[in-house]
């Protein structure tokens, strides 16, 4: 369950490190918390620093410290019940970054996702991603 000033490491290669949640998008039923599958807007709070070579490329990302973007939660410290019965819960709060489109801003996902996410339209970020639990 992530809410407001929530934080949540960024596992894509976009450029964020850390991200702070301000709002959860379209969240009606559970009173402004945010799960898995659940997008979110959030500030850049630890970005990783620009290359030389980085700057010269126009396909690289460049998200800098105090960017407000939008992000989907992959990952949630707060166990989830599957409908089998199972109780998945991760060891941290993680989300990819989209641009105004919902498209990822990365290329690729490095760690472990949720598999609630393909249930919820985000079979792209799922098919990137090493491991789904």
């Amino acid at each position: 369950m992530i809410g407001l000033k929530g934080t949540l490491n960024v596992i894509d290669n976009s450029g964020a490190v850390l991200v702070e949640c301000v709002n959860v998008l379209k969240q009606k039923v559970n009173n402004g918390w945010g799960g898995v599958g659940d997008e979110i807007v959030c500030i850049v709070k630890r970005a990783r620093p620009l290359a030389g070579a980085a700057l010269a490329s126009s396909t690289a990302v460049k998200v800098r410290r105090g960017d407000v973007r939008r992000a989907v939660i992959v990952r949630t410290k707060k166990a989830v019940r599957r409908p089998d019965g199972r109780m998945i819960k991760f060891d941290d709060n993680a989300a990819v970054l989209l641009n105004n489109k919902r498209e990822m801003l990365g290329t690729r996902i490095a760690g472990v996702v949720s598999a609630d996410l393909r249930m919820k339209g985000w079979g792209k970020i799922v098919s990137l991603a090493p491991k789904v639990v």
